[in-house]
């Protein structure tokens, strides 16, 4: 299934990473720390405690798994 494969690249990344070599992997970390609030920057539409998350308005809403909508979970608020 379509999920079973994005769970084996997960697992497979290490590993991939790790045959590119320690130069290559140092260009593509320096790029990713350039381009962290541009090309690699996270956009949430709700942020909510652990707490938060776990009340059932907030469950309605982040189960929905809509488009365009992220909930960001911070433990520590």
């Amino acid at each position: 299934s379509f999920g079973f494969a994005w769970g084996v690249n997960g697992f497979l990344l290490f590993n991939a990473l790790g045959k590119l070599g320690n130069e290559t992997t140092a260009v593509m970390r320096k790029r990713i720390a350039a381009e962290i609030k541009t090309t690699f920057a996270s956009h949430y539409t709700h942020e909510v405690s652990l707490a938060g998350a776990l009340q059932m308005d907030a469950i309605s809403a982040y189960r929905k798994q809509a488009t365009g909508e992220k909930f960001l979970i911070k433990p520590q608020s």
